[in-house]
């Protein structure tokens, strides 16, 4: 009886061992809170001080501490940690906040994360600044970046959109207001394309007018075509968009003119206020221009295209350097943007301030992307998986930079969402002739069709 108690034991403890497992791989999220979560805030804990020690993130105590321990007991004065606060779990990992002893950084936190990664039996450990002297660690139990879902308290808003998921498991948010312009690298399958499909999805519920140039005859953004007001699908179209895109920038330029009492002869460039400034009676919609592999545009196949090219060069060059204050967005796609595409592609690169870079074929063109505002994240870009489609490095020209991941979204759900928001796109009349022409959706009828009758 006992032996079969024991092999019965046995049996159920390799079976625990293996559902742990298995859940620990195919459930992440259910293992970290079942088994992860209680595990790290015991070994937490324990060896909380030790850990800060062994990290050299320990300090003397203060004199007056120092004297009472020696006045009521004989214990030997040790060196004290940063003060801990409430550990707070979630859904991913955890989050507490630390008080900086006397002479320490946020730096001298940041720089022991890994060790601090091994020592608690974590996936990553985060380190923000919160105010000074206090900063907060969040612990991520897994890896969030395996299977990415968008934090359900991710808000979004008018020109903000939650279109992917950081390594810290926090939502990366597009937002165009205080970013106005981004330029989007990667290499075919790095999934450049599903990072702009959730952007344009997302986009499509706000009173926002999308405008696209896909000169690879619109296979990219013709399934998304109900939502667009206006685009254009080879380099000629583009050609003749443009300067439309223009000149209604310098007509909002006009109206910000005459509703704020500037002279109407003033440079547009000495005009340091923009549309929303404006009441909302009066304010135009904000325009988003997706352009999707801009390399298209800089291409010539002869010397007679050059004029052209140059003359489209110079009309995105101005739309980055004053749409913003116009309310007119761009978001430059495409597969490397150097000065091998020609006169004015460092130019228009250099008004780009946001940075999203995808797997790259090679380490130039990731320094294309993110040399010119954080260097060390060239390494992190060039480290991407090519089984990892949508992984891509971040950055602004603030130095920051960090790892984020789109989540995978169906062509045929983006297609369903901007076909139902296509009554959503405000009313341009300048784009009117550009507007794209959707082919009806024929009726599928639920009766069979009658086999013809042969011919008599």
């Amino acid at each position: 009886m006992t032996d079969w108690m024991t092999v019965a034991e046995v049996g159920g403890s390799l079976a625990a061992i293996g559902g742990a497992a298995y859940a620990r791989h195919a459930h992440p999220a259910a293992y970290w809170s079942a088994v992860g979560l209680p595990a790290s805030v015991v070994r937490l804990l324990a060896s909380y001080s030790s850990t800060m020690e062994a990290c050299g993130l320990t300090v003397e105590p203060p004199r007056w501490r120092a004297v009472a321990v020696k006045a009521t007991t004989r214990r030997e004065i040790r060196p004290v940690p940063p003060r801990r606060g409430l550990i707070r779990p979630t859904a991913t990992g955890l989050r507490m906040r630390l008080r900086l002893a006397p002479g320490q950084e946020p730096a001298d936190i940041a720089a022991s994360a890994e060790r601090l990664r091994h020592a608690w039996g974590v996936h990553a450990v985060y380190v923000r600044d919160v105010k000074p002297g206090v900063v907060e660690l969040r612990l991520v139990g897994f890896d969030v970046l395996r299977d990415v879902r968008i934090p359900r308290r991710a808000r979004g808003g008018l020109l903000r959109v939650p279109v992917a998921l950081r390594e810290d498991a926090t939502a990366f948010v597009r937002d165009y207001r205080a970013v106005p312009h981004e330029l989007v690298l990667g290499a075919t399958l790095s999934g450049k394309s599903m990072y702009l499909r959730n952007l344009i999805a997302g986009l499509a519920t706000q009173p926002v007018v999308l405008v696209g140039i896909d000169c690879k005859r619109g296979v990219e953004l013709s399934p998304l075509a109900d939502r667009f007001s206006a685009l254009a699908v080879d380099q000629q179209q583009a050609a003749d968009l443009l300067p439309v895109l223009v000149a209604e920038m310098e007509d909002r330029y006009d109206l910000i003119k005459a509703r704020q009492g500037i002279a109407p002869g003033t440079p547009d460039e000495l005009i340091t206020s923009d549309v929303w400034g404006l009441p909302d009676e009066d304010r135009p919609p904000p325009i988003v221009l997706f352009i999707d592999e801009v390399a298209e545009l800089f291409l010539v196949a002869s010397r007679k295209d050059e004029d052209r090219r140059d003359e489209m060069v110079t009309q995105l060059i101005r739309l980055a350097q004053l749409g913003r204050a116009a309310g007119i967005y761009l978001e430059v796609c495409g597969q490397r943007f150097g000065a091998e595409l020609g006169k004015g592609a460092t130019m228009l690169r250099a008004q780009l301030t946001g940075r999203v870079c995808h797997r790259v074929n090679d380490e130039a063109s990731a320094k294309m992307a993110l040399g010119d505002i954080a260097p060390e994240a060239v390494y992190a870009a060039c480290s991407i998986p090519a089984e990892r489609p949508g992984l891509a490095v971040v950055g602004d020209t603030s130095g920051g930079w960090s790892r984020i991941r789109t989540p995978h979204l169906a062509l045929a759900e983006a297609a369903a969402t901007c076909r139902a928001a296509s009554l959503l796109a405000p009313d341009v009349p300048a784009l009117a002739p550009f507007r794209p022409t959707i082919p009806a959706v024929p009726v599928q009828s639920s009766w069979p069709v009658p086999a013809p009758h042969p011919a008599s």
